[in-house]
């Protein structure tokens, strides 16, 4: 595991976005597992100004979301759908039918998630899976918990989670109670995974998650297991490491 502390938001930004190019420049055709949330939104930016300035193409990758919450219609300004669409997908080359995205509405969500990993086993290991972390520790929407489900599933999301994403909707109320999400299984397949995490608030669970003992307490931990994992993190987030 490769752990990277960067003074500024441009550092952190430009590196991140330099993995993503360096990847498509060698690999035109690989298969990228994409993230939502505040966290990966300055490297979305930043690879968007990087398509419009020549330097890489997505015309032939294909992607594949962790997660989607349950319930929000896909035009929804919260669903998963709409945020990549809106942050990424609709501002460079990429053939929106190569970029895939758990569907929340689902008549029958277990199969679904049984379709999902289908999808993921016939395209082969993703490689490059991009994560961010909660307070809690969840990587996509796995939660803490005694056990981790290996592939995609539909996954209750704890009161923690549900108050720490309540900033985006109107109240508490209105953000929903499950998700479908790529399970841990399926993350740690990816080739290389790249974690990415802001914000002094972080600094706590991403020194447990990352120094402490490997634990489904806490998700994250399980990627001190993967043999690539490169960790990028700003002053605030990486304040426990110095």
């Amino acid at each position: 595991m490769n752990i990277y502390i960067y003074e500024n938001e441009e550092g952190f930004v430009q590196s991140a976005a330099n993995q993503v190019t360096s990847l498509l420049n060698a690999k035109p055709y690989a298969k990228l597992g994409l993230a939502t949330g505040s966290t990966p939104i300055g490297l979305y930016t930043r690879l968007i100004e990087m398509h419009r300035k020549g330097l890489v193409s997505f015309s032939k990758a294909t992607t594949f979301n962790l997660d989607e919450y349950v319930g929000l219609p896909e035009n929804h300004p919260e669903s998963y759908r709409t945020f990549m669409n809106e942050k990424l997908f609709k501002h460079i080359d990429i053939n929106i039918e190569q970029t895939h995205i758990p569907n929340g509405n689902a008549a029958d969500l277990e199969e679904e998630c049984r379709a999902y990993d289908q999808m993921l086993e016939q395209h082969g290991p993703i490689d490059l899976q991009l994560l961010g972390i909660g307070h809690n520790g969840h990587i996509g929407f796995n939660e803490p918990g005694k056990s981790l489900t290996s592939g995609t599933h539909l996954a209750p999301l704890q009161e923690k989670t549900r108050q720490a994403n309540a900033r985006f909707f109107p109240s508490i109320d209105d953000v929903p109670t499950h998700s479908v999400t790529m399970g841990v299984g399926s993350i740690m397949k990816a080739n290389q995974i790249m974690l990415l995490i802001r914000g002094e608030d972080k600094a706590e669970i991403a020194h447990r998650a990352l120094t402490g003992p490997i634990t489904t307490d806490c998700p994250a931990s399980l990627l001190q297991c993967h043999p690539n994992v490169i960790v990028l993190m700003d002053q605030g987030a990486g304040r426990l490491f110095k």
